[in-house]
């Protein structure tokens, strides 16, 4: 009896000891979340999130070494839906239930600017893109003399992608007046402020603009802004809007006899299927390059140039490279480098490791403090480009105005409508 009750003493207390092994193995899992627009009309910015995503998981599968042990990688990827409200919600469940040790996010202030926000409550580090600084920082209230604490941000800003579409337009002959379509969302209030956004730099440089005020995304009537278009003479129609307005915006133009000589516009025009839903409309329209296949940058992580993320992507998924390829991959270079860096998956680790980051990827260098107008904002570079007829494709994007960053070559000059 004695030796039964030993034995079976000794029995669960290998039990135990394999429990705790097996408990302390599980616990060697590092997750990362990350938040973008999946579904909705902002889905383009998303497309390409789950190809990156299964090509950081073969980056990831040997794990990462943290403060010297070894974590396996967990990628959790959550749809914003387009919809700020369930952005922030999405965010929250990463944090509070899957308890994150870092959080992604991209894709126009409506999904990165609520996770931003929610990470900053919870003391969460974060690393968003693809928004400009303006409606990043502003948009969640940002001090200047303060920033944030836990939320760092990679992309351009408003200045930029001004210097860029002006750059483009002194390079033809128009009559210097312009039409705004400016949406009452994130990006539409910041791009048509009157101090932060178009209107007072265009003013400066001889441009005149129509904007004839806020309208809501996803509105089916553009005639009031083309009839003010019409009467003010315009050469150019710039704005920033979602991907249905454009296609809505350029066929009742067309059909209305507005004929500008230029069009560029912000968001809408970025993606190939957006130009592919428009046919013969899309042939001459403009808009800002944040990334291509043509970037000299190289991925910290899988060692590829711009131009082989781009033939992988298209090699995969079988579609047209995009845009946000290059952000959604460097992103996860940050997050890679700065788990590398920390001492431990604890949030100040982390955010202490991210602060410091000093990075070549794949959409240029990366680095907080100095490399932006706050600490919280690292800027990468910005050039225009044009969509044309291709040799591959029917619709190709090609660089067409590199005054702003003179490293990213040209293929091309860019041409009226």
């Amino acid at each position: 009896m004695t030796l039964n009750r030993r034995t079976f003493v000794q029995a669960a207390a290998a039990l135990a000891s394999l429990d705790a092994t097996r408990a302390a193995f599980a616990a060697e899992t590092v997750k990362i979340g990350y938040v973008s627009p999946q579904t909705g009309p902002l889905a383009p910015f998303g497309e390409a999130d789950k190809w990156v995503i299964d090509q950081m998981k073969a980056a990831f599968k040997g794990g990462l070494a943290i403060g010297g042990r070894k974590y396996d990688v967990q990628i959790l990827l959550k749809d914003s839906q387009s919809n700020p409200n369930r952005a922030g919600e999405v965010a929250n469940d990463l944090i509070l239930k899957d308890k994150v040790a870092l959080m992604l996010t991209a894709g126009t202030p409506e999904t990165a600017n609520p996770v931003c926000d929610a990470c900053e409550l919870n003391e969460t580090p974060c690393i968003s893109s693809v928004v400009p600084w303006q409606p990043w920082f502003f948009g969640r209230k940002g001090d200047p003399a303060k920033g944030f604490n836990y939320t760092y941000h990679i992309f351009w800003g408003l200045e930029d992608v001004i210097a860029n579409f002006t750059n483009g337009w002194n390079s033809v002959k128009t009559n210097k007046k312009v039409g705004g379509l400016f949406p009452n969302d994130g990006d539409g209030n910041a791009w048509g402020d009157p101090n932060l956004g178009f209107p007072k730099p265009l003013a400066g440089m001889g441009y005149t603009l129509t904007d004839p005020g806020r309208f809501q995304d996803g509105t089916q009537d553009f005639s009031a802004q083309i009839a003010a278009f019409k009467t003010a003479g315009v050469d150019i129609v710039t704005g920033v809007v979602i991907p249905p307005d454009a296609k809505t915006f350029l066929t009742q133009a067309r059909q209305q006899g507005l004929r500008p000589k230029v069009i560029t516009l912000g968001k809408a025009l970025l993606f190939p299927g957006a130009i592919e839903a428009l046919g013969d409309l899309g042939d001459g329209l403009t808009t800002e390059v944040w990334w291509s296949p043509s970037h000299p940058f190289t991925s910290s992580l899988t060692k590829q140039s711009a131009r082989a993320l781009a033939d992988a992507y298209e090699a995969g998924a079988h579609k047209q490279w995009t845009q946000p390829i290059g952000f959604a991959h460097a992103l996860f270079e940050v997050a890679a480098d700065t788990l590398r860096r920390s001492k431990s998956p604890g949030s100040k680790d982390v955010r202490d490791a991210l602060v410091a980051t000093n990075l070549n990827t794949v959409v240029g260098p990366v680095k907080w403090g100095g490399q932006g107008p706050f600490k919280n904002v690292s800027k990468t570079p910005l050039v225009l480009g044009q969509w044309g007829k291709g040799k591959k494709y029917k619709m190709e994007l090609v660089i067409v105005n590199d005054e702003a960053a003179k490293n990213i070559p040209t293929g091309g000059t860019l041409r009226l409508m």
